[in-house]
């Protein structure tokens, strides 16, 4: 009597938020390892260079932002779009005390800034899908990793405990950081595009950090080592 053997079965394909972490995973590591990055966390760079990097983290949010409304109703990129996430406001007090008032009238974007600020928006205006690539680098590393460079920065420069200067990094209206990322990484589980386009969005996702990349070296090369 022959024995039934059932067919092989393949391996369940891996969730998208996996997919997309672990594909931009050296990206992001590079970004992580820059020097300026490095000597920053190091404390090795004085106050001013940190007020340089926060200014251009504004000009990249403000595309993210300005953004957003236009893309709420968006079946893609609308259910990232969360109020709580919003990071401009922050930013702006956080650079009313590092610069003083006024720094808008003297803030100008480094060139790789610029050429990331653009990206940003034309994902927005023209790939609802590439613009969630964008929201996920930033958004969720800021509830990550951001959490380090306000500890240090606060310890470095004596800011006060999420207080002006750092206000970029604490997310007031998320009671539960941890639960909040699992509900994003759920809804990247379940982008409502095709295999091919969720390859496009990581493909993005790793230009994103490259751009980021680019940033930490003009700063590098604006702030050697201050000590």
């Amino acid at each position: 009597m022959a024995t039934y053997t059932s067919p092989p079965t393949s391996p369940s394909p891996s969730p998208f938020s996996t997919v997309i972490r672990t594909a931009s995973h050296d990206q992001h590591t590079e970004a992580e390892n820059s020097t300026f990055i490095s000597d920053l966390l190091g404390g090795r760079l004085g106050v001013d260079a940190f007020a340089r990097y926060t200014e251009q983290l504004w000009f990249v949010y403000r595309a993210l932002e300005v953004a957003a409304d236009g893309l709420s109703g968006d079946p893609v990129a609308g259910p990232f779009v969360r109020p709580e996430l919003m990071r401009v406001a922050e930013l702006e007090r956080d650079l009313d005390h590092l610069l003083g008032t006024g720094w808008q009238r003297h803030a100008a974007p480094l060139p790789a800034t610029a050429v990331y600020a653009a990206r940003v928006t034309e994902t927005a205006r023209e790939w609802p899908a590439g613009y969630v690539a964008h929201h996920y680098t930033r958004y969720l590393g800021d509830l990550s990793g951001g959490q380090v460079i306000r500890d240090i920065a606060e310890k470095t420069w004596g800011f006060r405990r999420k207080g002006d200067g750092v206000r970029f990094y604490v997310f007031e209206r998320i009671g539960n950081p941890a639960a909040f990322k699992r509900e994003y990484r759920a809804l990247l589980d379940a982008l409502p595009v095709d295999d091919l386009e969720k390859q496009r969005v990581v493909d993005e996702c790793r230009r994103a950090f490259a751009l980021n990349s680019r940033v930490f070296a003009e700063l590098g090369a604006r702030f050697p080592l201050s000590a």
